[in-house]
């Protein structure tokens, strides 16, 4: 059995994004012409709404790298919205580790930020996560 060795210089820098209940995973290509793929669709058919597709290229836009990278994205789980923050949160890290002096700039943003607020889970004995059962004196 051969064994290849491994070089440090990928073709590509992988990251995953999360939001609520999505989760994005992330390839981002260097030398690219800026074709965007999510779930092999373009973005276009992807997030049909001008403000998910801002959304989504707000890291690249930030930076100035719309033109330099081709991006793959598989996206599952949550709604459209979501989605397109967790497709954000993971195009962000991705140029971190492809380039480690963009992180001030996107640090500032928000973008590397994972906002972790969820739906809080329902509690026994209640209708909702906090409503509890209306009280009637009669």
């Amino acid at each position: 059995m051969a064994t290849t060795t491994k070089t440090t210089e990928t073709a590509f820098e992988r990251s995953v994004g999360r939001r609520k209940t999505s989760s994005a995973r992330i390839r981002l290509h260097p030398n690219g012409s800026g074709k965007f793929t999510v779930n092999d669709r373009e973005l276009k058919l992807y997030f049909p709404t001008a403000l998910l597709q801002q959304t989504v290229m707000a890291p690249l836009a930030t930076t100035g790298k719309e033109k330099t990278f081709d991006v793959t994205v598989k996206v599952a789980g949550g709604g459209v919205s979501s989605q397109a923050e967790a497709v954000r949160h993971g195009i962000a890290r991705a140029l971190v580790k492809w380039n480690e002096d963009l992180k001030p700039v996107l640090k500032a943003e928000g973008y590397l930020t994972r906002d972790a607020r969820a739906k809080e889970r329902k509690k026994p004995g209640r209708h909702k996560a906090r409503r509890g059962h209306q009280w009637r004196k009669r």
